[in-house]
């Protein structure tokens, strides 16, 4: 019922930074958790990170320092800001949302957004 799109991908060097974004279609009444995944070729999909519907953030291990969770005013748009990018952080990242709507609860997915970091 709500859709997620990802922006803000694509290609850096090791050191920069780059910020994605995942537009929502609308709103979530009754919001759990919103996260960002990842997935390397090869590897599954992992959490980077997400944030509670009272804005507490929580970050996977390798990414702590360097990357912040965010949402903005309106609550419609998730971001991740990446800072010190590795070439370990080039996966395809997706963004999450597992969210109650009058009374169901959903999980959605956007398509994802590639990140390639080069050394």
């Amino acid at each position: 019922q709500v859709q997620l799109v990802e922006s803000g991908g694509g290609l850096v060097q090791a050191g920069g930074s780059l910020r994605l974004s995942c537009a929502t279609s609308g709103s979530f009444p009754i919001m759990n958790v919103m996260g960002w995944y990842r997935q390397a070729p090869g590897k599954q999909r992992e959490l980077v990170g997400s944030i509670t519907g009272d804005g507490a953030p929580s970050y996977a291990d390798p990414v702590k320092g360097r990357f912040t969770i965010s949402r903005d005013n309106a609550k419609t748009i998730l971001y991740l800001q990446m800072n010190s990018l590795k070439p370990e952080d080039t996966a395809v990242y997706y963004c999450n949302a597992d969210y109650w709507r009058l009374g169901v609860k959903y999980n959605n997915w956007g398509q994802g957004t590639q990140v390639t970091v080069s050394s």
